[in-house]
């Protein structure tokens, strides 16, 4: 019984370690173009001399992030979304392709929506932190909203795959949430900086479990608050439905 046991826990391990890998390879294929886009200059550029060159790069990888980027990250949600939801079954290939499928066109409109925000935080951060003298401190109120926005792709990524929205009121929710459950974003934000610190020195771990991992407790994360929430929604309508039959047996003056 104890080797049943045993034997038993290492192949749930074996598919665990396959469903990250996977889907992980799914998403770094899909995803392929934006991120030799953004890593490669990394390696590359690394001079002052070269600073231009890899601006220009990075503006092209931010450019490729809503086409492919995007759409392959809601694909990767889909998939880890099912696992949080007790379905670790699901098939891999299949729920991958069709989140991809499904979901590209909200996705590339999210993406494009916030490279675009992006893309003007950063002007006027540079623009406030060269610019006119006295109103630097401006420039950190740009930088704390361009880390509040990266913050709060976690549940943009979260949201897309689980409600049927628009895209512009993803990207809200995806804020106010941010906002509303700091501590919750937070803890999203240590795990991921872990995972990304600990991929660095096995570099093994990126095309294979990195962003996966960091997917799964993403959206493990955001469902946490979305099971309060509707605990908290629930009470509310019992305490109305209360309300209104007391109001309907007490009678009438």
């Amino acid at each position: 019984m104890e080797m049943r046991g045993l034997m038993g826990g290492f192949y749930k391990i074996s598919e665990w370690i396959m469903r990250l890998s996977v889907t992980n390879v799914l998403w770094v294929i899909c995803s392929l173009p934006f991120l030799y886009l953004l890593l490669v200059p990394l390696f590359v550029y690394n001079t002052v001399e070269e600073l231009d060159q890899l601006l220009a790069s990075l503006m092209l990888a931010g450019a490729a992030a809503p086409f492919f980027f995007f759409p392959a990250t809601s694909a990767m949600f889909t998939t880890v979304r099912k696992w949080v939801m007790g379905e670790v079954d699901a098939p891999l290939l299949k729920t991958f392709f069709r989140g991809y499928k499904e979901n590209y066109v909200k996705s590339m409109l999210g993406g494009l929506l916030y490279t675009l925000i992006f893309v003007i935080i950063i002007v006027d951060y540079r623009v406030y932190l060269s610019g006119i003298q006295g109103l630097q401190l401006l420039s950190y109120i740009f930088l704390g909203l361009g880390l509040l926005l990266v913050v709060s792709l976690f549940n943009f990524f979260s949201l897309i795959v689980h409600y049927h929205k628009s895209t512009f009121q993803l990207v809200k929710d995806a804020i106010l949430i941010t906002i509303g459950r700091p501590f919750r974003s937070l803890s999203t934000v240590l795990v991921s900086v872990a995972i990304l610190f600990i991929s660095t020195r096995f570099t093994f771990l990126f095309p294979f479990f990195t962003g996966s991992l960091i997917a799964y407790m993403a959206f493990f994360n955001f469902y946490q608050v979305y099971l309060k929430m509707k605990e908290m929604m629930e009470r509310q309508e019992q305490l109305e439905q209360q309300e209104r039959e007391i109001a309907e047996q007490e009678p009438k003056q």
